[in-house]
This record gives C-alpha cells, structure tokens and sequence, in this order.
C-alpha cells in the first residue's frame, strides 16, 4: 500500500508540474491564452511564425498530463470500496483527461496545416477558407472539447474526489477547501466560452488563469499527501 501511495504522489507532482511548464512557455512565445481574443488572421500568422518548435511546444502541452492517467486510476483502485464516489468521480476524470488532450492536439496536426494554407494563400479566397476553418476547429476541437467537457469533467473528478477526500479523512481540511476554491472558479471560465456564441455573455477574464492555478497548486500538495502517507496503511 505505502508504495501505491508514493507512486501516486510523485504521478500527481510529475503531472501538474509537467503541465506548468509548456504552458508558460506558451504565454511566453505564443502570448497564450490572450492571443485568443486577437483576430483569426494574426492567430494563424503568429503560429507559422513560431515553427516547429511551437508546434513541438502545444505537443508537449498535450501529453505532459499523461501521468495523472494512471494517478487517477491508481487512486479509484484504492478507494472505490471505501467512498461511493470515487469509482464514478474515477471515469468521469481520464475521460476528462482525454477530452483535453484530443483538444489540445490541434495545435499539433491541425492549426499548422491552417497556418501554412492561410500565410501562404495566392488569394482571398483562400485566406478566406482557412479562417473559417480554424474557427470551426477551434470551436468544436477547443471549445467544446477541450475547454467545455473536458474541464466540466476535471472539474467534476475535483469535487467528487474533494467529498472522498474529506469521508475518508485522507486531506486536511484546509485542501479540501482549496480543490473545491479552485473547482468553483474553473467553473466561472466557462463562461468566457458561451461568450463565444452569446453576445455581451457576462466574463471574468482572468477565471481560467486563477481556476487552473489553483487546480493544478492543489494537485501538487495531493501528490505531497499521498507521499506523506506513504508508510501508512489507508
């Protein structure tokens, strides 16, 4: 059991960690997430000029949460017989998971190709088509997919496993607050999707930033639980 835990642990740190690190490389190089908001044509013109390595970048941030697959799986093993909820709370997380990955993948074999088709487009027209289609893309690839489903679905594993957490007296208090903190204002950035399709739907910009900080600061101290516990028998 003590080195489940510790297995646990080190996949929940490996993962959130692994997860950071791409993505301030985006805001960096990519100006990620703001670059959203900016028109379709930068967007794709800003990409082509990243090369290869932004496209290895958005790989990288696809991938490197792989190690919370076998953590979340690893964790509803342990303790489905002992909380209702964590069987449940388990599928509905690596499906989460994998939502968000099929999601981010885009920008890897999707986006370059639309890069490449729009700055190099002899024509309008051209131009024209591979904005439209960057914006179906990212509206059914991004939006629904990765932002919508799969952070209702992370969002979800975060509550659920939160009530388990506190049932099995397994998390201090204090981190018991914070997964459900953190989940509450995930759940506010979805508003800035319905904004997507909702003229004037009401947004607080900085939701996402602050929710998935906070979400993945939480899963980093669960990982140093796990660890903690690691010569205890739960």
């Amino acid at each position: 059991m003590k080195n489940n835990n510790q297995t646990i642990g080190i996949l929940l740190i490996t993962g959130a960690i692994a997860l950071l690190i791409p993505y301030t490389m985006l805001t960096i190089i990519f100006e990620y997430p703001g670059i959203l908001r900016q028109d379709t044509g930068t967007i794709l013109t800003k990409f082509y000029q990243g090369g290869n390595s932004l496209v290895w970048t958005w790989f990288a941030f696809a991938i490197t949460g792989i190690p919370l697959l076998p953590a979340y799986i690893m964790i509803g093993q342990i303790f489905e017989n002992q909380a209702p909820l964590v069987r449940m709370a388990t599928t509905i997380g690596v499906i989460g998971l994998i939502v968000q990955m099929i999601g981010l993948l885009r920008w890897t074999f999707v986006v370059p190709v639309l890069a490449d088709t729009f700055v190099h487009a002899a024509d309008e027209a051209t131009k024209a088509a591979a904005i439209v289609s960057f914006k179906t893309i990212h509206q059914f690839g991004g939006v629904i997919l990765g932002e919508h489903l799969g952070q209702l679905f992370t969002i979800a594993w975060t509550v659920m496993m939160t009530i388990s957490f506190d049932k099995l007296k397994l998390m201090p208090k204090w981190v018991n607050w914070l997964g459900i903190t953190s989940a509450i204002i995930y759940m506010l950035a979805q508003a800035e999707l319905f904004a997507t399709v909702i003229k004037d739907f009401p947004v607080w910009d900085m939701a996402g930033f602050i929710g998935s900080t906070l979400w993945l600061i939480w899963l980093i101290i669960v990982g140093f639980m796990f660890i903690k516990r690691r010569n205890q028998n739960l």
